[in-house]
């Protein structure tokens, strides 16, 4: 693509965000299901492609992957894996176990639309949701010790996590 094409495409982005600031609000998601047994996690992809491009909000066409979204997904990679390592450790039964992430972006930012406007994500949530017959304190202490060894949610050190048991 040449200058001039994403200029005028960003263009009309960036006049939309201004004459609405909200609509250049969006929360990005990951998922995965986090195999204890074999300590893994494998990913949900939304864009099944290695290839990154531009955000559908800073005029990309969603048919190539985020790479702020391969942010998430890393996290999530990173925090199944450790969570699965951590419950083995502690002899832990777990039936099931999901862990998804959320980030919140002002497209305002990275556009420039905006110098008030941070770049990047403003907060981002990491959550277990756990099918198991352990204790909640066990369950707890895990999701604790996943966070606290996770090396991705440790260099963002801005994730709130939390858990919740399934059905």
């Amino acid at each position: 693509m040449d200058a001039a094409k994403l200029k005028g495409l960003q263009a009309q982005i960036k006049q939309g965000f201004r004459d609405d600031p909200e609509s250049a609000q969006a929360t990005l998601t990951a998922s995965g299901n986090i195999d204890v047994a074999r300590i893994n996690c494998r990913l949900v992809h939304e864009t099944p492609t290695d290839v990154c491009g531009l955000h559908p909000m800073t005029g990309g066409d969603g048919s190539e992957a985020c790479a702020a979204n391969m942010l998430l997904q890393a996290l999530i990679g990173c925090a199944g894996v450790t969570f699965g390592a951590v419950c083995s450790a502690m002899e832990l039964s777990i039936d099931a176990a999901k862990v998804s992430a959320e980030g919140d972006l002002d497209f305002r930012g990275t556009l420039g639309v905006s110098r008030e406007v941070p770049i990047g994500f403003q907060a981002i949530r990491l959550h277990f949701v756990i099918q198991s017959s352990a204790e909640d304190g066990k369950l707890s202490k895990a999701v604790e010790l996943a966070e606290r060894y996770c090396v991705v949610a440790q260099t963002l050190k801005q994730v709130d996590v939390s858990w919740s048991r399934s059905a």
